[in-house]
């Protein structure tokens, strides 16, 4: 279709409509139509007015409660529907057919927009039911009227195209490579999702080894969908060769570091250097590992925070994991005494108080020793070793108020600094000498 063509269509279609426009049977119908539209609203109001369909449709399974939902919420449709219908048959029966063509039309559309909206009930994502629901509307609407071909031809003309090598790109084309994306695209979804289950659910495979898995899987099935989709519309892939080099040089070079986490994620996987589930002290950020992404892993801190680290970073970086081959973890407490507290006596309290640690492992007795004589007073380390690493500074803290209480009871005393200040006198500014007392 060239230009001319659809100058003349365009002319033969206003024509038609100002002919329709200027009969009085087109006020009669359009009337009805409104009377229809006003008493189809009333009834969907009265109707979830009356209808509690949470409570009502409670029980039933996923997929029939999305549909009864989408049912109530186009009980405006069914009932416009319904009305335009009759009045379509009680005008067809009382004059010529042809003065109730845009009732007929009214009818087919309010028709074909319940059977899309209840079609795509099945659907969870609300973008894309909006968007494929106006869409069949759009091509059911054209084919109503009959300007469906038209339009295509059209949407594919040569005057509407642009070629790029040998590859000939034309409205249509770009609208059918849409559609066709989406759809590959949900399906793909749809199957990684279903495979992620079954592979999540395997106990032989380690949780690095499912998430490289899954992401493998997703990315493969992701290729083959845009090849597919690609094929489909007609595109022959050896023509996008032309620009493969200009296009990857532009992704190297804006997208490296995207690039180098995706890398640095899959080597991660491979690895097992980090896994989900692991405690990690990266930088600043502790916390354990609670998923690991194609660009990054996030780890949970403990306290609501949870920390999105690039991937790069823990190929690149120091990386600690506390549970990297065994979950068992030293703790180190070190405090202080007095002199006049018997060193034997001290670190016989902090073996039986870490020994009596509910998190304590038995199997590992603990071990306290002196480590100076300082000037403030005798400095003891005791370590002793708990089999999860999660919680180290509770259990640090339980260990240190059991000493403290023990050290009151057998009247062994902690040094502290203690500040005295000596005032000169007259116009001498005030001396502060900082001393350490037991």
């Amino acid at each position: 279709m060239d230009l001319k063509e659809i100058i003349e269509f365009l002319h033969a279609t206003a024509r038609s409509l100002g002919a329709e426009v200027t009969s009085p049977w087109f006020y009669l119908q359009f009337g009805l139509i409104l009377t229809a539209g006003g008493i189809a609203w009333a009834s969907e109001a009265s109707i979830r007015a009356r209808v509690d369909m949470t409570s009502l449709a409670m029980r039933w399974p996923v997929a029939l409660r999305r549909f009864a939902h989408v049912l109530v919420g186009s009980t405006s449709t069914v009932v416009f529907a319904i009305l335009v219908i009759v009045e379509r048959f009680v005008m067809v029966h009382s004059t010529w057919p042809s003065r109730s063509y845009l009732l007929a039309v009214s009818a087919k559309l309010a028709v074909a927009w319940l059977v899309i909206r209840l079609v795509t009930s099945v659907i969870r994502n609300e973008f894309i039911v909006r968007l494929v629901s106006l869409s069949a509307w759009l091509v059911a609407a054209l084919s109503v009227i009959g300007q469906l071909e038209p339009t295509l031809q059209l949407l594919d003309s040569d005057s509407v195209s642009i070629v790029l090598g040998g590859l000939r790109l034309t409205p249509l084309v770009l609208i059918k490579l849409g559609a066709l994306l989406i759809l590959a695209l949900w399906l793909t979804n749809i199957a990684s999702n279903f495979i992620e289950s079954r592979i999540n659910r395997s106990a032989d495979l380690t949780p690095s080894i499912q998430v490289l898995l899954v992401k493998m899987i997703r990315m493969g099935l992701l290729t083959v969908a845009v090849i597919v989709a690609l094929g489909a519309v007609g595109i022959n892939l050896s023509a996008l060769a032309v620009f493969s080099g200009a296009v990857g040089v532009g992704i190297g070079i804006g997208l490296q570091k995207i690039v180098a986490n995706f890398i640095s994620g899959i080597i991660l996987l491979a690895d097992k250097s980090v896994k989900p589930g692991d405690l990690v002290t990266i930088g600043d950020s502790s916390g354990r590992i609670s998923a690991m992404k194609t660009r990054y892993i996030s780890v949970a801190a403990g306290d609501g925070r949870e920390f999105l680290i690039p991937n790069e970073d823990l190929v690149t970086q120091k990386v600690v994991n506390w549970t990297y081959t065994d979950k068992n973890t030293l703790v180190k407490v070190l405090f202080s005494t007095n002199y006049d507290a018997d060193p034997r006596l001290v670190c016989k309290l902090a073996i039986e108080i870490a020994a009596a640690a509910p998190r304590a492992i038995k199997n590992k007795p603990p071990n306290c020793i002196l480590t100076e004589f300082a000037e403030a007073g005798m400095k003891f380390s005791l370590t002793f070793w708990i089999a999860d690493p999660d919680g180290m500074d509770n259990v640090k803290s339980e260990v240190m108020l059991a000493l403290w209480d023990a050290f009151k009871r057998e009247g062994i005393r902690v040094p502290y600094p203690v500040r005295e200040i000596r005032v000169r006198g007259g116009a001498l500014p005030v001396e502060q000498v900082v001393e350490v007392s037991g």
